[in-house]
């Protein structure tokens, strides 16, 4: 997947277009991504020892990884991820735009 957690994102497609937002979580065999205050959803729960009344809740729920764009460390705008391997043999995320190392 070209996005880790705790990278900060741009959602490029659907209600939630244009939001920015930190991953919290990504999923790889589903291909998805847990990103915050974007795609959220109300849950209905029972009553629970973390929330003894129960009632809806709102939390995110996953959008798929091709529906968001890593953010430029240097301009803040959506870019493309690329890949380099340095001097010493490791490899990194490269942003596209402004050929900023990521990791």
């Amino acid at each position: 997947m070209h996005v880790k957690k705790d990278d900060t994102v741009i959602v490029i497609t659907g209600k939630d277009k244009g939001k920015k937002g930190r991953i919290i979580a990504s999923y790889p065999r589903e291909n998805r991504v847990l990103v915050e205050g974007v795609n959220m959803v109300k849950k209905h729960t029972k009553p629970n020892p973390a929330n003894p009344q129960g009632g809806i809740i709102e939390q995110e729920a996953p959008i798929h990884a091709s529906n968001v764009m890593h953010i430029d460390p240097k301009s803040g705008k959506p870019t493309r991820i690329g890949y380099k391997t340095l001097d010493n043999g490791k490899k990194v995320r490269v942003a596209k735009k402004s050929g900023e190392v990521i990791d």
